[in-house]
């Protein structure tokens, strides 16, 4: 079940939610056909858990918006970026351990 801590971004609102975040932002790109995302969507939630008021976190389903993956040069998914003060701080491609999502999240922390 997904967490009602993850929000969802899209092309309407990216510029608003992420970039112009007062927070680092943790934004997964994926894809519902998409295996590893499935793999890696429990350790979103739980890293949205966590990090509750540090960190905002939420996803962009490639399929629906198609300019933001574009923009960001989203190549293969699972993509995780982190954005901090509208600036990409890192970003990790595949399903990767969840240390490595925390490591990328404590750069910006």
């Amino acid at each position: 079940m997904a967490s009602d801590k993850v929000l969802t971004f899209g092309d309407n609102n990216f510029d608003s939610e992420v970039l112009q975040a007062g927070t680092p932002v943790l934004v997964d790109f994926w894809a519902t056909w998409c295996a590893p995302c499935k793999a890696i969507a429990p350790l979103i939630d739980a890293v949205a858990e966590e990090y509750e008021g540090k960190v905002k976190v939420g996803k962009v389903n490639v399929d629906d918006n198609p300019n933001t993956p574009g923009k960001y040069g989203v190549r293969g998914i699972p993509t995780v970026i982190l954005f901090k003060d509208g600036k990409v701080v890192d970003q990790v491609v595949g399903a990767v351990p969840k240390a490595q999502l925390e490591a990328l999240i404590k750069k910006a922390l």
